[in-house]
């Protein structure tokens, strides 16, 4: 079982929304490789509409480690659906998010911040001033407030959602939640609640409440105070204003001890107590839950182009079908994006050609990118589109070698294609960036041959992007492979895919357009001379 978030922040100062990483090759459906390449970050930062710290991290782990079962995926689009579709339940957790998002900072100073001192001024959210009765008192009145909201939400019908509302209910039958709803018994060092002190007399527990204001102790406190002026007076003669005298001093000394007291017998060890508690984090992983949810339905009601729901297939090797695709990450600020269909059916190789910056990787980007975003149950980009689940994910680009390789760059990128090659299976979805760089044309076309042959072979779906159009002639040749290029008009790109091979590369139009063509370089001579 994956730890819950409010475990994986035990060792920081304060929560953080990206603790989380994908898992190694062959366990996640995504490797650190696939998760750089195609900008998961970014991606996060598009999809985005938590309102909590925890909906955000939830949203984050969801990115960093995709759902590899259909049933699971499946499961979180009908929770999408219900809440889409029942108006009422959607306003309810939208409701209860928005109270949450207000005062989530509060638990969290309770259960990670720093006292700095009784007479020392806070100046960090993570900082507590004073005894932290304060911070006490609001962290714990979050979760009571957000239990009973929660007792208000309708029964939802899907199982993924029933389940989340579930766990975040379960709390309230938690001892934990009875020490926060009080009284709390301390006595050498145990906490109690009230049923488990029952009829224990010894030893006298302290009673706690978070405030300084203790009516038994302070009436003790005067009584005391009376006493010594009343012996004063009769003993030494001194009148009654010798209770001023004693007063101030016993004054002084009340807030330290009472203060340092419930301090550090009783708010320290209950944080503790509740920063290390399963049923907390469980609660806490249950908003998550809900806020990454309604982030789904916020990202597809604010997206500026067309958002589905992917229908998912069921198939013994990967498929997708997308009609008017668009990059999650740069249609959202770009009404105007150019949307492209894709089909991957049977055929399971396609080689994609055309001259630089025409759209090639980001068309890749948007497939892999869509891929990732189905895979944890959200909408995706695009007016229709139909997948199946890919058990992985991989993407390859032209890697720099090391000088502690050994291999250099043709060795370097053939380490990375095998790794990959032996992790897939006839389920997952390959980008390849060009493929054998690094050595002679003659090679390059013999290793790529025989590594395009293997992938083909395992029945995965695979894309490779490439300048080498003789490789792609001898794929569609043998009739392995569908050839697509971006179209260009007028020398421009139209960032449109078309069917077809491209020949030409553009080498020259770029170099213009970059300033460093073979008339800039004699300019640039010329001035030196």
């Amino acid at each position: 079982m994956p730890q819950t978030h409010l475990e994986a922040w035990q060792d920081l100062t304060w929560p953080e929304v990206k603790t989380d990483k994908p898992l190694p090759m062959s366990e996640g459906v995504i490797d650190q490789g696939a998760f750089n390449i195609i900008e998961v970050d970014k991606l996060f930062d598009a999809v985005n509409h938590a309102a909590t710290t925890v909906g955000q991290a939830t949203l984050y782990r969801s990115l960093t480690q995709p759902l590899a079962t259909f049933a699971g995926v499946q499961a979180k689009q009908d929770a999408v659906k219900e809440l889409q579709d029942n108006s009422t339940l959607k306003t309810q957790i939208q409701e209860l998010i928005e109270q949450a998002a207000k005062t989530e900072d509060k638990l969290y100073l309770l259960l990670f911040g720093q006292h700095v001192g009784s007479f020392s001024t806070a100046r960090e959210k993570h900082e507590i001033e004073g005894y932290g009765y304060r911070e006490y008192r609001n962290g714990v009145k979050f979760v009571l407030d957000l239990i009973a909201k929660a007792a208000t939400i309708n029964a939802p019908q899907s199982s993924y959602l029933a389940s989340v509302i579930a766990k975040l209910k379960a709390f309230a039958d938690s001892r934990y939640y009875t020490l926060m709803q009080g009284p709390v018994y301390v006595s050498e060092g145990n906490i109690r609640t009230k049923a488990e002190q029952g009829g224990i007399k010894f030893p006298v527990p302290v009673i706690f409440k978070p405030t300084i204001f203790k009516p038994v102790v302070l009436t003790c406190t005067f009584l005391l105070v009376w006493l010594a002026s009343t012996f004063a007076e009769a003993a030494i003669g001194i009148g009654t204003p010798a209770a001023a005298i004693f007063l101030g001093p016993l004054t002084l000394l009340y807030l330290p001890i009472v203060g340092g007291f419930d301090r550090e017998n009783c708010i320290n060890p209950l944080r503790n107590l509740f920063k290390k508690a399963e049923p907390l984090g469980e609660m806490l992983g249950a908003l998550g839950q809900l806020d990454e949810l309604m982030a789904f339905v916020k990202f597809a009601e604010t997206f500026p182009h067309s958002t589905v729901l992917p229908q998912l297939e069921s198939g013994k090797h990967h498929r997708i079908k997308l009609a008017a695709a668009v990059n999650p990450v740069l249609g959202k600020t770009n009404a105007e994006y150019v949307a492209n269909d894709f089909k991957l059916d049977d055929e399971n190789l396609v080689l994609l050609t055309g001259p630089n910056s025409g759209g090639k990787t980001a068309f890749c980007k948007t497939l892999t990118q869509i891929q990732v975003l189905a895979q944890i149950g959200c909408y995706v980009p695009a007016k229709s589109a139909a997948l199946t689940v890919a058990d992985r994910i991989f993407y390859q680009v032209p890697e720099i070698s090391h000088l502690d390789d050994g291999e250099g760059r043709f060795g370097t990128e053939l380490k990375r294609t095998k790794e990959i090659f032996l992790a897939t299976t006839s389920k997952s979805l390959v980008v390849l960036d060009e493929l054998s760089e690094g050595t002679t044309f003659e090679e390059k076309m013999e290793a790529s041959i025989n590594t395009l042959n293997g992938f083909y072979r395992k029945g995965n779906s695979t894309v490779l992007i490439t300048h080498n159009h003789q490789l792609v002639d001898h794929f569609v040749k043998e009739g392995a492979g569908v050839p697509l290029q971006v179209e260009f008009a007028k020398d421009a790109p139209t960032y449109r895919l078309v069917t077809g091979i491209s020949c030409i590369s553009h080498a020259a139009r770029v170099a213009k357009k970059i300033g460093f063509s073979k008339e800039d370089i004699d300019n640039y001579l010329a001035k030196d001379q």
